[in-house]
């Protein structure tokens, strides 16, 4: 008998999941939100408006976060938000993956977990769900916002704010729980199980659901594919080579070098034994090249003088030879003064989780779609070869009024 009360339980949970978020009237092809790059942190900040009244909050952008948290008590101030129970299904969902939190306590709020990418601290938040404003969400009527309620977030306390970009008020989770922003989006107007993110150097943009409408087809459909690998919330690729001007770099690592995608890592980080090889090769590469080495400024560990137009190109090879990440010149080299440039890889450490971390200086102009309905990543390498940006490509002119 008890084993059939835990199951009924067990199947009346799932029937609550698949509908906790009911789709809107209409099925749309994706969401818009603005992302600008934050100069004395090279964060990735997106604006999200909110709340009633309805207001804006900027947010930083975090690739593995499981869900969107801010301080609730600072910056716009909704009224409108409302507590969630812990014995709710909102509030087992938020702790499906969270195994020591399962706890129910009648007439007592959901609290959950908020992780800040930025400086790896976590703290304890309320769970809430509000009213959120989502931009071009109807590819028929471009530039106009609908409503979404029930979008449910964490309140975090101020002092987890450490380490973020001025003016940012929390963090914006793109992982694959199930509260994340696209998992939610997804569920609650009706487009597919992905999103896209064109980073850039000043104005990007994160989209929820397909890019067909706004990069346009020709540069959507032109995009490699390779699969994408999904641990905890954080998002990995397999690498099965570096090479460097052609030349195969001989990485002794077992098996595949497994490079997570981050958004709150500035730049490309090697765990030290696979930077030791990286850098040396680079430096045989430019040394051919006529690259002049100079002085380091930290955090770099390679500089060069920026007399001259070329560097060397860095091929990430993935599940085979005709399927490569490129990354070269603005993806690879930052300036630091008028006279040098530095290599934008740096040395993780011995200790560094995974072999390799690809940051965010490697994803700016480089449309990259995650589709984790599949399981897959696409992405375009540099926009610049194809004579464009992630700011320039957005097809529609009525869109720039967001970016």
């Amino acid at each position: 008998m008890a084993s059939l009360s835990q199951f009924l339980l067990f199947f009346s949970f799932l029937f609550c999941l698949k509908n906790t978020f009911p789709v809107l009237g209409f099925q749309s092809n994706f969401a818009l939100f603005p992302v600008a790059k934050d100069a004395a942190t090279l964060q990735y900040v997106a604006r999200i408006s909110h709340g009633a009244p309805l207001g804006s909050t900027d947010l930083v952008v975090d690739l593995g976060g499981s869900f969107l948290w801010m301080d609730c008590n600072s910056g716009h101030v909704s009224s409108s938000y409302r507590l969630i129970s812990s014995c709710s299904v909102n509030c087992s969902r938020a702790k499906f993956h969270d195994l020591g939190s399962t706890s129910c306590l009648l007439n007592t709020n959901c609290y959950v977990s908020p992780y800040n990418g930025v400086t790896g601290s976590t703290s304890m938040g309320e769970l809430v769900e509000d009213v959120i404003a989502v931009d071009s969400v109807d590819p028929s009527d471009v530039g106009q916002s609908t409503t979404v309620d029930h979008f449910l977030f964490a309140c975090a306390p101020t002092f987890h704010l450490q380490g973020l970009a001025s003016g940012a008020n929390g963090m914006m989770g793109l992982g694959k729980a199930s509260i994340s922003l696209p998992s939610q989006l997804s569920s609650s107007i009706g487009h597919p199980q992905k999103f896209c993110v064109c980073l850039s150097s000043s104005t990007g943009v994160l989209l929820t659901g397909s890019g067909d409408t706004v990069f346009g087809t020709k540069i959507a459909r032109s995009l490699a594919y390779t699969p994408l690998i999904t641990k905890q919330n954080d998002y990995f690729i397999n690498v099965q080579a570096i090479k460097i001007n052609g030349r195969r770099l001989a990485v002794h690592e077992e098996g595949k070098l497994e490079a997570k995608l981050s958004t709150v890592v500035p730049y490309t980080t090697m765990v030290s034994s696979v930077y030791a090889i990286f850098s040396k090769a680079y430096v045989e590469a430019a040394t051919k090249m006529n690259m002049t080495r100079v002085e380091t400024v930290a955090p770099f560990g390679l500089c060069f003088s920026s007399k001259g137009p070329l560097v060397p190109e860095i091929d990430l090879v993935l599940q085979s030879e005709m399927v490569k990440w490129r990354i070269q010149g603005r993806n690879s080299m930052v300036k630091v003064s008028e006279e040098s440039m530095c290599l934008g890889f740096l040395d993780g450490g011995l200790e560094q989780s995974s072999p390799i971390v690809i940051g965010g200086l490697q994803m700016e102009d480089n449309l990259l779609e995650f589709d984790t309905g599949s399981s897959m990543l696409g992405f375009s390498s540099s926009l610049l070869f194809k004579e464009t940006t992630c700011s320039s490509s957005l097809q529609d002119s009525k869109l720039k009024q967001f970016i």
